[in-house]
């Protein structure tokens, strides 16, 4: 586990959590820091724990156990409108739009926290500018998007809270490799121009390694790697079992890092 010098860089900082979903402990002492301005991501196979660690910071689960703070504050137990207002944002696994309300409608219900109504056309632009389709559909109902572009609406909606910190959960999910490299291009860039600072989970190693900074790795409800992105890219491990590249591969595989990172 990595330190900071700089308490003040510190977004979120997570110590020794632990979370049921149901009768089971899906998280099991957990603990992770992610700094301003970095894309941090968690990688791990189904049921590792991923989903339930992201509910439990955006309060939609409260933890057993340890602590969740948000600037040095500590948020563990709040409600979730009460964590919004805090500047998180949780984009979840499978979307979650409103499907019968208007692309435009949905933009707007992100903004439900704000109180300061007249930046919001403002904002509304500036996720258009990131999704110029969702311009052209503003009246159309979300229910009848494409999969990639309900991915770009659930993150355009989450945009409209101002966030702090997003949440991404899976947004790679169900979309082909092209949708998925271009949503993961507007996360970088979200991050790099907006100062967006962001935090997901995705079972697409590589798509996730190549736009983030530092990763963690989870299995059966525990950490069980971290270390900057690169690095884990080049681990045997990482290549082995989630990148799916052989041990022959994985000379060839480090010296193609540099090539790769080039979303930054």
């Amino acid at each position: 586990m990595t330190t900071d010098t700089n308490p003040a860089d510190i977004v979120l900082q997570i110590e020794n959590l632990e979370s049921y979903y149901g009768p089971i402990m899906a998280i099991r002492g957990v603990s992770l820091t992610v700094r301003k301005g970095q894309i941090v991501t968690v990688l791990g196979a189904n049921g590792a724990g991923k989903t339930t660690l992201l509910k439990t910071i955006s309060g939609v689960m409260d933890p057993e156990k340890g602590t969740v703070r948000m600037q040095g504050s500590e948020i563990q137990g709040s409600e979730p409108d009460a964590i919004v207002r805090r500047g998180i944002v949780h984009v979840p696994e499978g979307r979650e739009i409103f499907p019968l309300m208007s692309v435009a409608e949905n933009i707007a219900m992100g903004a439900y926290t704000r109180t300061d109504r007249g930046d919001i056309a403002a904002d509304e632009d500036m996720v258009y500018s990131y999704f110029p389709i969702l311009k052209d559909r503003r009246a159309q109902r979300a229910g009848t998007l494409s999969g990639g572009q309900q991915q770009m609406l659930a993150i355009g909606r989450g945009l409209m809270s101002q966030p702090r910190l997003m949440l991404l959960d899976e947004p790679s999910l169900g979309l082909s490799p092209l949708l998925t490299q271009e949503i993961f291009e507007i996360i970088v860039r979200l991050n790099t121009e907006q100062k967006v600072t962001m935090m997901l989970v995705e079972q697409n190693a590589k798509v996730a390694l190549d736009a983030a900074d530092y990763g963690y790795v989870m299995e059966l409800g525990r950490i069980v790697m971290d270390d900057r992105a690169e690095v884990l890219a080049a681990s045997k491990d990482i290549q082995e079992f989630y990148l799916g590249v052989s041990q022959d591969e994985n000379q060839r595989g480090q010296r193609r890092w540099k090539q790769r990172k080039t979303w930054r």
